[in-house]
């Protein structure tokens, strides 16, 4: 009898697995903005939805909008200059830019959709507005990237597949495994930002030159202790270094 429920639990892991596969399969479709193949489960007005209603708690965990207008304008120049001169333009994303008051945390992220952050503390150590528009680049690149779709599509694959493993006891060895992927992909958006967002700086006229200047930044603000690369989703500035000037010769060749 108990042959014949492990084999019945097994089926039912096998089934639930194959579903897994077969639903991210067909959720695989060309990022027409990268020409990347990815599993994609959220439509454009989802991204943008998801975006709107997340971006007031987020800028509240940042001690909210930074009250200097000036400051704002400036961020928002930079950014639509940006969308205006890429591909960014012709997609169905609304982009809005915010300064978070934030004088600590040194960050800047993007969400689905088009919302775009950058914290004081970061910005007050920017030195020009071309490394302002390699930050707002890169994160511009994660939009485009759809990587947090991608993400949330990921991690809908490895919920089903820990569902099917834990009827047989390897639901957690699915997790940590799952958990592995998504930190890889982590580190793919990273680079594949840094990238577009070099080809949105030389289009809109800035030197992409100083997004290693912002790198040298990070990587002074994360001090001699850094979490190693292994273990973060963020690639070290310095690897990160390496990729950008690649993409700066790459794309000065070529637009």
């Amino acid at each position: 009898m108990r042959g014949k429920n492990l084999k019945i639990r097994l089926f039912i892991a096998l089934a639930v697995v194959a579903f897994a596969f077969l639903r991210k399969c067909s959720q695989e479709e060309v990022n027409p903005y990268t020409g990347r193949t990815q599993a994609i489960s959220l439509s454009p007005e989802q991204e943008i939805a998801i975006g709107l209603q997340s971006a007031p708690g987020m800028a509240q965990q940042h001690g909210g909008l930074h009250p200097n207008a000036q400051y704002q304008a400036l961020v928002d120049d930079v950014g639509n200059k940006l969308i205006r001169s890429s591909v960014a333009n012709e997609t169905p994303y609304e982009y809005e830019f915010h300064l978070l008051a934030d004088p600590n945390t040194i960050n800047a992220f993007a969400l689905p959709g088009g919302q775009i952050f950058i914290t004081y503390a970061l910005f007050s150590k920017l030195e020009n507005e071309d490394q302002l528009a390699g930050v707002l680049g890169h994160e511009i690149g994660h939009v485009l990237g759809k990587h947090s779709n991608e993400r949330i599509t990921n991690a809908n694959f490895w919920k089903i597949i820990a569902m099917g493993a834990s009827s047989v006891d390897l639901g957690g060895v699915a997790q940590q495994y799952g958990s592995g992927e998504l930190l890889k992909n982590g580190r793919g958006d990273e680079l594949e930002s840094d990238d577009l967002g070099v080809k949105f700086m030389l289009k809109a006229g800035y030197q992409p030159e100083e997004m290693i200047d912002v790198m040298e930044i990070l990587k002074a603000a994360a001090g001699p202790n850094r979490v190693p690369e292994f273990q973060s989703t963020h690639p070290d500035p310095e690897n990160r270094i390496e990729e950008i000037r690649a993409s700066i010769e790459k794309y000065k060749k070529t637009l």
